[in-house]
């Protein structure tokens, strides 16, 4: 028999997402500086993909009045504030105050550094003779995408923190998952976004979430989950 391999270094808290964090950056920097530059190849993919979607969306109807409905209502970023807003209270009500602070903290950074691209890059909406809805402010990054994966990623990163179930956890991953990717399908078929806004939004989220998971970390409530779990197994060591 062989012996038994050396124990491997323990993993730094948050390095994983830490790690996350800088993959996702790089891609969300090179967008950034392709749709600040206005680069022809970028511009021309959006416009080609912005054509045919609108052209759908006139021609069904029924379909755009669902994604109106799903965009202005149930993916409307005021609705996801609402919700993290209400799992922010929950969470210090339950003790675990500086999660809970962590949470909003991420929520309310993540809007800054929204509006504060949006006003940097003032990129122009697609402008339509034959609009079938219409936004305000400017184009990148599309502010629904972003938003819904900087709340469906604190909330799946909740879910884990909690030590949520098989079924919870699938449950939570399939509908963060549908209302991440849907918001940004609903955005470009309604013609208020090009595809690289949403596109952009969704990295800058995520991004968002792996930044507070890692920072989190290394914070005083990082090296234990700080949600009261109703278990007895509370001295469990590493």
């Amino acid at each position: 028999m062989y012996p038994a391999p050396p124990d491997s270094p323990t993993r730094p808290p948050g390095s994983r997402a830490a790690l996350t964090a800088a993959a996702l950056g790089v891609p969300s920097l090179l967008l950034l500086l392709l749709v600040g530059l206005e680069w022809r190849p970028l511009l021309s993919l959006d416009d080609d993909i912005a054509r045919t979607t609108h052209r759908w969306a006139v021609d069904d109807p029924g379909t755009t009045r669902v994604s109106r409905i799903l965009t202005d209502w149930v993916w409307d970023p005021w609705t996801m504030r609402a919700l993290i807003a209400v799992v922010v209270v929950w969470l210090a009500v339950r003790g675990a105050r500086w999660l809970a602070l962590w949470v909003a903290g991420a929520c309310l950074i993540g809007s800054a550094v929204q509006q504060g691209l949006k006003a940097a890059v003032d990129r122009p909406r697609p402008v339509w003779p034959d609009p079938v809805d219409s936004a305000h402010y400017a184009a990148f990054p599309s502010g629904h995408a972003m938003t819904a994966a900087l709340v469906c990623g604190l909330l799946l990163w909740l879910l884990r923190v909690h030590g949520a179930g098989p079924a919870l956890w699938r449950t939570g991953l399939a509908l963060a998952a549908v209302s991440v990717v849907g918001v940004g399908l609903t955005r470009i078929w309604l013609g208020v976004h090009w595809p690289s806004d949403v596109v952009g939004g969704w990295l800058l989220g995520a991004m968002t979430v792996a930044l507070t998971v890692a920072t989190h970390a290394y914070g005083p409530g990082g090296r234990t989950p700080d949600v009261t779990h109703d278990t007895d197994d509370t001295h469990a060591t590493d």
